[in-house]
């Protein structure tokens, strides 16, 4: 008997590290297709027997008294396209589109959640409903709920969704406190999907500055500050890798120089006048030339603070890159995005970075400047 319910048809791309298609076939209906019956937000199997089979081999729904089984919404619209079982309302059998509006109108972004758990399942893991504001627990391939402690705790977004950094940082909060891992799964227009796996971090260098007790006399330039003398710029720039050497001359950044400059390791004079500028003045005209100097200097000196050397990350893309030692003797291990604790952005902005991260083998830091500097990593993954 052929099955004339509706086929859901979708494109789903793995998405670390090679792409691949995975298509899934119309099902086909068997005689002794299980009924479940929609109730409000949940499908009820009452067959004792339909009830059991379909809870053993997927561990979906719970079990009730009586031997029936309860669905999920998202469980019982899984087992539809799958052809697993006829679902109806009242007795009338629902077409698969009937249960997609259904759900629709109960579940904000339902379309979203269920590409995502459908993915998930299609994968192989055991997947079932979590605590909001996070979607899904995840138990690894082989586990099972009662038995095995699940794997990951997955939030489902759509691209278009805000990148909450503060959201993200509760969602981690949670997870830690459970010892499990953070999954954000994004679903792009095309139903495409993308996986990062979020962790807080904690970076270290291996860096110990010398000569902080050092003066060199620097030159405020129109966007740079330059310290002349050869043998003040060599001893500054060996005493913990600033700035840059140019011929005899060593160029500083403007981050690098407020830092020097409330360290007392540097004194600047204007240019054009000669005369000495204050580290409030000169904060002043470097927040002219770059509007969110103060947010990148905090997560600058609390890098320095960590032991690391840090530079520009232009060239990536991002605001710096960090050294755990010597640039001279390592490759820079972090990429890192300073923001504010609240800051909301958009998903393509951060794939972009994670994508670039990854392809120069580092990792991506987001350094978030509230009343301490916390950094969160996101990396790519294929579950």
């Amino acid at each position: 008997m052929i099955c004339l319910g509706f086929y859901l048809k979708l494109m789903i791309f793995a998405t670390w590290p090679g792409d691949h298609t995975l298509k899934i076939s119309p099902p086909v209906c068997s005689m002794d297709m299980a009924e479940a019956e929609l109730l409000g937000e949940k499908m009820i199997v009452k067959d004792e027997a339909e009830a059991s089979q379909i809870h053993n081999k997927g561990y979906f729904g719970t079990p009730l008294s009586g031997g029936a089984l309860e669905l999920e919404l998202i469980e019982g619209i899984f087992l539809s396209e799958s052809g697993k079982v006829d679902v109806r309302r009242k007795g009338k059998k629902m077409a698969f589109p009937e249960l997609l509006k259904a759900a629709n109108r109960i579940y904000p972004n339902f379309e979203i959640k269920y590409l995502v758990y459908r993915d998930l399942r299609l994968r192989g893991y055991v997947v079932k409903s979590c605590l909001a504001p996070l979607d899904f627990r995840v138990f690894p391939r082989g586990g099972s709920p009662n038995k095995t402690p699940s794997k990951y705790w997955v939030s489902a977004l759509s691209e278009r969704s805000v990148f909450d950094l503060k959201a993200l940082r509760m969602h981690l909060a949670k997870v830690l406190v459970v010892k499990k891992k953070l999954l954000i799964a994004v679903v792009d227009e095309e139903s495409d999907l993308t996986y990062y796996e979020a962790r807080t971090v904690k970076p270290k260098g291996q860096i110990k500055k010398k000569g902080k007790k050092m003066l060199a006399h620097a030159m405020f330039l129109e966007d740079r500050v330059m310290v002349a003398d050869k043998s003040e710029a060599l001893k500054l720039h060996e005493s913990g890798f600033y700035g840059k050497m140019i011929g005899s001359r060593l160029q500083l950044s403007l981050i690098e120089t407020a830092y020097l400059m409330e360290k007392g390791i540097i004194e600047v004079k204007n240019a054009n006048t000669g005369r000495k500028i204050g580290l409030d003045s000169f904060m002043k005209k470097a927040k002219k030339i770059q509007p969110d100097f103060n947010l990148r200097l905090k997560v600058f000196k609390d890098l320095e603070e960590r032991g690391l050397i840090v530079k520009t990350g232009f060239k990536y893309g991002s605001h710096f890159r960090a050294y755990t030692n010597a640039p001279d003797k390592t490759h820079a291990k972090y990429l890192v995005h300073s923001f504010s604790s609240d800051h909301r952005g958009m998903w393509p902005e951060v794939s972009r970075a994670v994508r670039v991260s990854h392809g120069v083998k580092k990792d991506i830091l987001f350094g978030m400047a509230g009343n301490k500097i916390e950094y969160v990593a996101l990396r790519r993954v294929r579950p």
